[in-house]
């Protein structure tokens, strides 16, 4: 008898990316063959489209901010983050084994990266070249290729496990303690309960451009006490001036302070997508003023039941 078969999890690749280290920070996923796929989009469409049970993908990053790509495509509907992950990020300049340090004139890495190591690379390569590709793993897969035009690749140390390549220099990047957030998408489904240590996301569109239109999101959070961990603004497509704001926030849907929330933006906002709510990785546990603890809105809740009945 053939048993199930196992998940399968689709992550941004190709393999030796940051993805895939923070991947394999969850063994039970890592050990089912994950998928690499080429961009964030194709590894959100394959949960999507049942191809594959979750995707981890990357969403923001301490020293370059937000992965619009990501955003944008969460923001298309239909996933939930399940689970976030918090990566430190250190840059190892990689090259073909036999390379010196001083043969390095073109370099290949990936725009952030490149944001990221821009000092380092001022201070000890000053004359190269740096090329740009479309991540730190397909830089390594080019330097590794026989022939190839590039002399070096700035990647994750884990691309040299996957590829020809050997190390020049380690932790070049600028900022010291760099994290990306990478998270786990899935189909909506039965939310975890809540752990006290909570995130909850969400995309809001605003009804019509007008004056005060941020402000009214922001109170409904204010007014209960709900702090906001992340907004960003991203354009809709639908034209200049068309915008929604991606939103996370402390706490879980479940309580109240954050149902009530979401309900409020459901009533100013053309529409509010969802985006699950789920354990923090660091372990933070909100401050919780006097007034907005689950306690305090059922005793509200009876105090005005207790008025609607002339009591």
């Amino acid at each position: 008898m053939t048993g199930t078969p196992s998940p399968r999890y689709a992550y941004l690749g190709p393999e030796g990316t940051f993805t895939e280290a923070a991947l394999r920070t969850l063994p039970e996923i890592a050990r089912v063959d994950p998928i690499p796929l080429a961009t964030v989009p194709a590894a959100l469409d394959a949960v999507r489209n049942g191809e594959a049970e979750g995707a981890v993908v990357p969403i923001e990053n301490s020293v370059e901010g937000a992965v619009s790509v990501t955003l944008d495509t969460l923001a298309g509907g239909h996933l939930v983050i399940t689970r976030e992950i918090l990566l430190p990020v250190s840059f190892a300049l990689l090259a073909r084994p036999g390379t010196q340090l001083a043969d390095c004139k073109r370099i290949t890495t990936h725009p952030h990266s490149a944001a990221q190591c821009r000092r380092w690379l001022a201070a000890h390569l000053p004359q190269a070249e740096v090329m740009l590709a479309s991540s730190n793993a397909v830089a390594a897969a080019a330097v590794a290729e026989p022939g190839s035009e590039f002399d070096a690749a700035i990647a994750s140390p884990i691309a040299a496990e996957h590829y020809p390549l050997v190390a020049l220099a380690e932790e070049i990047e600028d900022v010291r303690d760099a994290v990306t957030r990478f998270v786990l998408v899935a189909r909506p489904g039965p939310l975890p309960s809540p752990t006290g240590s909570d995130k909850t996301s969400m995309v809001a569109f605003i009804r019509d451009d007008h004056p005060g239109a941020l402000l009214e999101i922001l109170e409904e959070f204010a007014v209960r006490g709900v702090n906001l961990t992340r907004i960003e603004s991203r354009p809709t497509g639908d034209g200049l001036g068309r915008y929604c704001f991606s939103i996370d926030c402390e706490g879980h849907v479940a309580e109240a302070r954050v149902g009530e929330a979401l309900m409020g933006l459901r009533r100013v906002c053309a529409d509010v997508r969802f985006l699950g709510s789920y354990p923090r990785a660091d372990g933070a546990r909100p401050n919780l003023r006097v007034g907005t603890t689950d306690a305090d809105f059922e005793s509200a809740a009876s105090w005005l039941a207790q008025l609607k009945e002339g009591r």
